[in-house]
């Protein structure tokens, strides 16, 4: 009987340093920034340049439900455009996402129509849309205010 016990404390640990092991890998893991295009966003009343950013793009739905999780970072010139079927209510959280974003809702004629500024790391809260939209852009926290972007800005994009 204490050969059981002895093999069940043994197994029990191997089992537990494998998964911590596994775990570890994960996070260790780096995904890097791959330009796929650039978009820029124009002001409402005078259609001129209010800035500009490189951005990856993310239309399958494993790059959708993937987004920016598991990156430490993203620089400040950069972006990810998320492109969606059809239009509709839009909800994003920020789970395994670490660092803060600013999430730009856009509707299918390129117009803002919605933010939801400074989302927190890990935060799993819902970030609603709150009207009908068929783009969404990440940017990094704070951008959206220091560029001055507004609803009814339009945005433009092309592909590598």
């Amino acid at each position: 009987m204490k050969h059981i016990g002895l093999f069940l404390s043994v197994l029990t640990f191997f089992m537990a340093s494998c998964k911590s092991e596994t775990k570890q890998a994960l996070k260790t893991e780096t995904v890097s920034f791959t330009k796929e295009g650039e978009l820029s966003i124009l002001a409402t009343e005078t259609d001129s340049l209010k800035t500009s950013f490189d951005i990856e793009i993310a239309e399958s739905e494993y790059e959708t439900q993937t987004g920016l999780m598991y990156r430490q970072s993203m620089e400040e010139n950069q972006g990810m455009l998320f492109i969606f079927p059809n239009v509709s209510s839009r909800s994003f959280y920020m789970k395994n996402t670490e660092f803060p974003l600013d999430i730009i809702y856009i509707d299918e004629g390129l117009k803002i129509v919605s933010f939801q500024k400074n989302a927190k790391p890990y935060d799993e809260s819902s970030l609603p849309s709150n009207v009908p939209a068929k783009y969404v852009l990440e940017i990094n926290a704070g951008l959206s205010d220091k560029m001055g972007l507004q609803v009814g800005d339009s945005i433009a994009f092309t592909r590598k």
